[in-house]
C-alpha cells in the first residue's frame, strides 16, 4: 500500500520526518537557549521555542488562547496550500514540488504546535552582532517551497494562446 503513494507526498512525508527527528535530537541534546557552535562567526545550533508565526511574529503578545490562534493560522495556511495546489496543472511540476515542500514543512510545525503550544527552532545564523531569526527544518522547507512556486510563477515560460 505504501509504494503506491505519490511522489509529491513521499516528498511531504520525507519533510516531516526530517522535521521530527532534528527536533527531538536538539531537545536531548541541547538545554533551552543553550547553544553549539558549528561555523564560528556564523552559524550556531540553539534551543529556542517560538510561540508566534513565521519570523517570531507575534512571539511577544501575551494571548490566553495563543496556541490556538496559531494552530488556527497553519490550519488556514495548509487549506489553503491544498486549494492552490488544486489549481495546478500536471505539466507544473515545479510550483507542485513547491506546494509538497510548504506542505511539509507546514504540518511539521503544525505537530510542534499542538503537542506542545510552540515551535522548536535552531539554526542561528548570525554575522557579528546581526542574527537571523532562529528557524528549523519545517521553516527551511516552507522557504524552498515559497522560492519553487515563485519561481513557477516567474520564470517557467507558459504557453500562452497568441492574441488574435
Amino acid at each position: 500500500m505504501m509504494a503506491r503513494l505519490p511522489g509529491l507526498v513521499w516528498v511531504v512525508l520525507t519533510l516531516v520526518v526530517l522535521d521530527q527527528l532534528t527536533k527531538v535530537w536538539v531537545h536531548a541534546t541541547l538545554g533551552l537557549y543553550d547553544s553549539i557552535t558549528v561555523i564560528p562567526g556564523l552559524l550556531n545550533l540553539v534551543h529556542v521555542r517560538n510561540e508566534g508565526v513565521a519570523f517570531g511574529l507575534l512571539n511577544d503578545l501575551d494571548l490566553p488562547y495563543k496556541p490556538l490562534l496559531t494552530i488556527g493560522l497553519a490550519c488556514l495556511a495548509l487549506v489553503g496550500m491544498v486549494f492552490y495546489y488544486r489549481q495546478l496543472q500536471p505539466h507544473e511540476r515545479l510550483a507542485r514540488l513547491g506546494v509538497a515542500f510548504i506542505a511539509g514543512g507546514a504540518i511539521g510545525n503544525l505537530i510542534d504546535r499542538v503537542q506542545q503550544g510552540y515551535v522548536l527552532d535552531f539554526v542561528d545564523i548570525y554575522w557579528g552582532t546581526w542574527h537571523f531569526w532562529a528557524f528549523n527544518v519545517a521553516d527551511a522547507a516552507i522557504n524552498v517551497g515559497a522560492i519553487l512556486v515563485f519561481a513557477d510563477l516567474l520564470l517557467v515560460k507558459r504557453h500562452v494562446p497568441d492574441s488574435v
